[in-house]
């Protein structure tokens, strides 16, 4: 637990003192707990989203840093696009599968900015509930991609 406050306290002052273009640390997310953070964030220029404002949410657990932080989009403005569920979720595979412990709370944030700004067309994801109501009226799976190829989502 000592060596996870520790962690957390210098990538808070690391966020602090230099962070990633377009990012902000909420300072009063951390006043009551070093293990909940909330990162402001404007959309990157020249990008779709560009003058938009959206809030991150970091949770760490106990085990963080060999577990990686839970992120996901909070607040009024969840950006449209194919990697972000409507409820905030990120689908970043250094979220998951892909995390180490020598990723920080910095390359995330540069891995979301990249993600957001890469984007060619804003996209709702497509979650496994959605392709089973797509496909449920279909008999066949040849019907089903006909389906979602009609509604012009890219997998």
């Amino acid at each position: 637990m000592a060596s996870m406050q520790k962690r957390l306290q210098k990538e808070l002052l690391a966020l602090q003192n230099d962070p990633p273009p377009g990012m902000t640390l909420n300072e009063k997310s951390v006043q009551n707990s070093i293990t909940q953070w909330i990162v402001d964030m404007e959309g990157a220029p020249g990008t779709l989203y560009e003058g938009e404002k959206f809030q991150l949410l970091f949770k760490f657990s106990s085990r963080y840093p060999f577990d990686s932080p839970q992120v996901m989009f909070t607040g009024d403005n969840i950006p449209v696009h194919p990697h972000v569920y409507s409820n905030g979720h990120i689908c970043l595979s250094i979220l998951t599968e892909d995390w180490s412990p020598a990723l920080s709370v910095q390359s995330v944030c540069l891995s979301i900015i990249s993600m957001l700004s890469s984007c060619k067309e804003k996209m709702i994801h497509v979650d496994a509930t959605t392709m089973n109501l797509l496909a449920e009226d279909s008999p066949t799976e040849k019907m089903s991609t006909l389906i979602i190829q009609s509604l012009n989502f890219n997998f």
